[in-house]
């Protein structure tokens, strides 16, 4: 089992869960979060104070699934959230050593169907 990290463009998003639906990959959590990377943000002036903007806004996703659908669910992700600008994200993979499922007590890859 994977668990799948990603980080990308807040309009990306519709893009992304569109890729992993037609993957047949429907669980997923996303959370609204500020980062910097190589892009290292921004300044702009607001009356007339120059203010520099470091943390960019960006959408935190996670999908854990099978480790036969792993490849599958980051190359959706990538599809989707790539607009060829710097900025467009990272996707990270890590090992999942046992989830239960809280309603029926399945546990190990039973849960992700």
């Amino acid at each position: 089992m994977k668990l799948i990290i990603a980080y990308f463009r807040p309009e990306q998003l519709n893009a992304v869960k569109q890729a992993l639906y037609a993957k047949g990959i429907h669980s997923m959590s996303a959370t609204n979060i500020a980062g910097s990377g190589r892009q290292k943000g921004y300044t702009e002036t607001y009356r007339g104070v120059i203010i520099e903007v470091n943390l960019l806004k960006k959408v935190r996703l996670e999908v854990a699934v099978k480790d036969d659908k792993a490849a599958e669910a980051m190359d959706a992700i990538a599809d989707g959230a790539k607009t060829g600008k710097e900025g467009d994200g990272m996707i990270f993979v890590l090992d999942i050593a046992d989830a239960r499922r809280i309603r029926t007590g399945e546990t190990g890859a039973a849960v992700f169907g």
